[in-house]
């Protein structure tokens, strides 16, 4: 399928100098680490929305009532992650197209606006989250009232819009350093905390369930694990980053993209994993398993590991609620774009996407509870995307040479009916049905 460059406005347009960087290490005049630095940045952008204030919540109730029993929840849920969003990269790169283009380009007009109607709700849901995360951070850190918090979320935010006029780069460094400070947040952590590494080791290879209500906290982990719309952003991100010459050459740029995946991806399943063995370590084993709300494990913190680590929580919050917003915006103009052709400013869009966040918090509503809410919306349009990205993938008129190995297409299929049914289990039990064990 011949190359599309019609790149939406958050799609990273060919950059001179990285072009350059990646065609010396494409030809093999650059090697090791320098070799890698062009293709870096994408997958750490896409990284943000698994960590986000949502998993905050889920990972703190799990390690808070069942130790670290969990663990491996995580590292399946990540190793599922891996794999998808290295399809979305691999689609942007094959085909010069993200996966919302593809659908406009294969599918049915009214199917497409239907599709965008979909996937519009789920940039806005997910935004709602991580911009009530981030107020919810400002809140804990400095007293300040919620609605001022959530003000002040949104000036942090529209200032990082400014990253975005002055080239993409920037913007990659920006994000990417905020995963990073998410991760130094939660070394801290686990330095005060001072987990069981044995116990640590056995839980993230040994697969245990004590109970039905560790179930529901399993499916709440797996289920909601891949984001719906990032998936969409990562197909963007890579579409005319680097642009390949031949299909061998755009062989040789996903094998690049594979490696800022797989780190990516690994250093936020950690930070996954160290908010659960730090919760199981203060929280389960001091007596503390009722925590399951932000709010609640800010305030158990400083009596239990003193001020610092509270903070340090605090920090980690707020970094991941506004970077996560702000890619949560990336993605829906992605969406926009991409199904509908249509074009708003980003700066419209994101005044649009605060709304509903601030008319939740001027009405009352229980931030924690509005973040399931918010959830369960993802858990409804989750099969679009994880669906279609399958498809195209392992279509060889689309893909070429790049068109999915069948062991490939197997793991991803068995990848996705296991997050789309227990995104189902996880529908039921928020609805009031019951799973026994």
């Amino acid at each position: 399928m011949a190359r599309s460059y019609a790149l939406t406005d958050v799609a990273a347009p060919p950059h001179p100098a990285i072009q350059l960087a990646a065609r010396e290490a494409i030809l093999g005049k650059r090697r090791g680490w320098r070799a890698l630095l062009p293709f870096l940045g994408p997958a750490f952008i896409a990284s943000i929305a698994y960590i986000d204030p949502g998993n905050f919540a889920t990972n703190i109730a799990g390690g808070a009532q069942f130790g670290y029993a969990l663990l491996w929840v995580i590292l399946m849920a990540n190793l599922m992650a891996m794999l998808i969003q290295g399809l979305a990269a691999k689609l942007g790169i094959a085909t010069g197209m993200n996966l919302a283009e593809m659908c406009r380009a294969r599918y049915p007009r009214w199917l497409c606006y239907a599709f965008w109607v979909t996937q519009e709700t789920t940039a806005m849901a997910t935004d709602l989250a991580e911009f009530l995360g981030a107020a919810i951070g400002i809140n804990l850190l400095f007293g300040i009232p919620m609605f001022g918090a959530a003000l002040i979320t949104g000036v942090g935010v529209f200032l990082i819009l400014t990253l975005q006029g002055k080239g993409f780069r920037g913007l990659e460094v920006f994000i990417g350093g905020c995963a990073g400070v998410i991760a130094l947040c939660y070394i801290v952590e686990t330095v005060l905390a001072k987990p069981d590494w044995g116990q640590v080791a056995y839980h993230s290879v040994v697969p245990s369930l004590p109970g039905s209500d560790a179930v529901l906290l399993a499916v709440g982990i797996i289920g909601a694990t891949v984001m719906p719309h990032v998936i969409y952003l990562h197909s963007a991100l890579t579409q005319g980053r680097v642009v390949p010459g031949s299909e061998n050459e755009a062989q040789r740029v996903f094998a690049f993209e594979k490696i800022d995946v797989i780190i990516a991806m690994a250093v936020a399943g950690l930070v996954n994993m160290a908010m659960l063995y730090m919760a199981a370590k203060v929280f389960h084993f001091t007596g503390h398993t009722d925590v399951a709300e932000i709010n609640t494990a800010y305030q158990t913190l400083t009596p239990l590991l003193g001020k610092a680590a509270a903070v340090v929580f605090g920090i980690a919050l707020v970094t991941s609620g506004i970077s996560s917003s702000h890619v949560g915006t990336m993605a829906g103009q992605v969406v926009m774009q991409g199904f509908v052709n249509f074009r708003t400013p980003i700066w419209l869009r994101r005044i649009a996407t605060m709304v509903p966040a601030l008319v939740a918090i001027y009405l009352g509503l229980e931030p924690t509870r509005t973040l399931v809410i918010s959830q369960v919306v993802l858990s409804f349009t989750l099969p679009i995307p994880i669906i279609t990205l399958i498809l195209f993938t392992s279509n060889p008129v689309i893909m070429g040479k790049m068109v999915n190995h069948r062991v490939t297409t197997v793991l991803a299929g068995g990848c996705a009916a296991i997050i789309l049914l227990l995104n189902v289990v996880l529908l039921y039990q928020t609805f009031g049905g019951t799973l026994s064990l």
